[in-house]
């Protein structure tokens, strides 16, 4: 009776000591590799956030550009020796308000004329003395621009040496260079989630053969593949999604910087030739909304890619196991 009851008590205190042994997780939940993919991702993801803010920046600048340069078209005169220059422009403008979708013309004077100039030629310019056009600029309707071809048509009938320029090669220009700064931006983006994608499945493949013996036994004595997959997904999705988040928010404060830097130094030639190209170097809602997306895009790819390589794995260890040779060592 007495020994029956002594092997009572030590089946509990074993039971006791299952219950209270900790578990070690599949995965370790910090260790080299990890904070090395960890630093890829940050990189990674802060490249791509850099990426989609330069293209946002620029599409919205050349929307700008293109939208001031659609609402004005230019009338140029150039002058003669004879060629009564005032009575021309005046007959040019009166002719371009004349059709329906302009809305204003304005006469641009010798004394505007030598302003626009004077980077070039400098101050003290006698516009008598030199063959420069003068301008007439229309103001149009975006909406509802005016017949160019009828327009240039009766200019050129009345106006002596008269040239109208609708500025369609420059805006067909800024739209193709829209356009292709979308592109390489998408491919640019697209080689970066490539990379990072690559670079988690070799850290998933590493962690597993850092691991395979346990996963293995694991899988032998009837663990899921999903079970294994989730374990090493959970783990590698908190990585990704701690790295794209210091890499979202390290792109977002490079921008924050930079338009910083440019409402400081305003009126440099170095200011007005970087405003030029970026703006205000703002993002805007759109931009802060896009790198948001890519933090969680990176972290989701990133489970998506572990789970699917975890489960391969397994398979392939399941065809291994298939294999009559095969023996557990």
């Amino acid at each position: 009776m007495n020994d029956v009851t002594e092997n009572e008590t030590g089946l509990q205190e074993s039971r006791r000591e299952i219950v209270l042994r900790p578990t070690a997780p599949i995965v370790p939940a910090s260790n080299i590799a990890g904070s090395s993919l960890m630093l890829v991702i940050s990189i990674m993801s802060f490249l791509a956030c850099l990426t989609l803010g330069a293209v946002i920046m620029v599409q919205d600048t050349a929307n700008s550009w293109q939208s001031e340069i659609s609402r004005e078209i230019t009338i140029q005169i150039k002058p003669e020796p004879g060629l009564d220059l005032d009575a021309e422009l005046t007959k040019a403008r009166d002719i371009a308000l004349s059709f329906t979708g302009t809305t204003s013309a304005m006469i641009v004077d010798s004394a505007a004329t030598a302003r626009l100039l004077e980077p070039w030629l400098g101050e003290g310019l006698d516009m008598e003395e030199l063959p420069v056009p003068r301008l007439v600029i229309v103001t149009i309707d975006e909406a509802s621009p005016p017949d160019f071809a009828g327009m240039r048509a009766a200019l050129e009938e009345s106006v002596a040496n008269v040239f109208l320029d609708d500025h369609r090669t420059w805006v067909d220009r800024l739209i193709a260079m829209a356009n292709t700064t979308v592109i390489i931006g998408l491919g640019v983006l697209a080689l970066v989630f490539t990379a990072t994608i690559l670079t988690v499945v070799f850290a998933t493949r590493g962690a597993l053969s850092g691991n395979h013996h346990i996963v293995e036994v694991l899988h032998f004595v009837g663990a899921e593949a999903s079970f294994v997959a989730s374990k090493f997904q959970k783990h590698f999705f908190l990585i990704a999604l701690k790295g794209a988040l210091a890499g979202g928010l390290g792109a977002t404060l490079c921008f924050a910087v930079a338009s910083l830097w440019a409402s400081v130094s305003l009126a440099t030639p170095e200011s007005d030739q970087a405003t030029a190209l970026f703006g205000g170097f703002s993002m805007g809602a759109g931009g802060y909304i896009g790198a948001l997306a890519i933090v969680v895009i990176t972290a989701v790819l990133t489970a998506l890619t572990t789970r699917i390589t975890v489960i391969r794995t397994i398979m392939e260890i399941d065809l291994i196991r298939s294999d009559p040779t095969y023996s557990i060592s």
